[in-house]
């Protein structure tokens, strides 16, 4: 039997799950025929176009933004995220640089034409955190602040929808329904990892939850392997996996000297890795496409 656009089990397969997580009006496939959400971004359509955010944990400063900046360009990345807010586990960590950040974020989209995602974390920063940002990013730490969730409904910026560290499936796409029910139809979800009792990894990635999210939702998901796994090592070979799973993009952190980082600095990438993964996901998407995906079921 062969297969039609993916290997996902699709629509059929989605509505006896969907039964299974009550409320869930907007996120799931329904009556309508709707399959994917697709929207304008830059230069790149999400959910149809295979994304790759890159950049920095967080802006340090104007040169080490400006020089990651051109580094995804060149390498192949299509937006740049940098934290400009950084909820930070401890007070006394780097917190981020603020308005300053958000500025260095502006001149970086300014120079390279790369889209910007950067972190909300107060629903009164929201209003002006759009006049920077192309994509609004509510992190893990804030997937169940609903009146964040509701304050990004209501702009008019994409959101990108990070999953909570210890969040089921069912959590995290009624976080998804509450953007959804203020009117922003643009919702990107991000796993990022979950806690589990693994020490190895930062965090456990979670793979299987990308086509469970394209079996019950039209909603477009990226992942996170950075956060994921926390190591360098291991960052290629589930960036790789989660293209095999059908993600419609990565999101992965790059700085221009990593030792240097003020944040998570064992798990960005230099720019020559950055650059060295990104081919060898394009290649592997190019050969998904044309052999998988390609392959059509005969009209019924």
């Amino acid at each position: 039997m062969k297969l039609k656009g993916s290997f996902f089990l699709g629509k059929s397969a989605s509505a006896k799950g969907v039964n299974n997580m009550k409320n869930l009006k907007l996120v799931k496939f329904n009556d309508s025929g709707k399959k994917s959400t697709f929207f304008k971004v830059g230069n790149c359509e999400i959910g149809r176009d295979f994304i790759i955010v890159g950049g920095p944990c967080s802006v340090e400063s104007e040169e080490q933004t400006l020089l990651t900046a051109d580094a995804v360009k060149k390498g192949g990345g299509n937006m740049l995220r940098g934290g400009a807010f950084k909820p930070r586990t401890s007070p006394y960590d780097f917190q981020g640089l603020g308005l300053k950040g958000l500025k260095i974020l502006e001149k970086a989209k300014q120079k390279t034409g790369l889209p910007i995602v950067t972190e909300v974390i107060d629903p009164r920063d929201v209003s002006w955190v759009c006049e920077y940002a192309d994509i609004l990013q509510i992190g893990a730490r804030n997937m169940q602040n609903f009146s964040l969730l509701k304050e990004v409904g209501k702009s008019n910026k994409p959101v990108l929808l990070k999953r909570g560290m210890y969040s089921t499936l069912r959590e995290w796409l009624n976080c998804a329904e509450y953007i959804l029910a203020e009117g922003n139809p643009n919702v990107i979800l991000c796993e990022r990892g979950i806690r589990t009792f693994e020490t190895y990894t930062r965090n456990t990635l979670d793979l299987s939850i990308v086509p469970a999210i394209k079996e019950l939702t039209h909603l477009p998901v990226v992942v996170d392997p950075s956060h994921g796994t926390g190591k360098l090592s291991l960052i290629e070979p589930m960036s790789l996996a989660a293209v095999a799973a059908g993600a419609d993009g990565l999101i992965l952190e790059v700085h221009i000297n990593p030792k240097e980082a003020l944040s998570d600095a064992d798990q960005q990438l230099t720019p020559e890795q950055f650059a060295s993964l990104t081919e060898k996901v394009f290649k592997l998407k190019k050969f998904m496409d044309e052999t998988i995906y390609s392959e059509t079921e005969p009209e019924e």
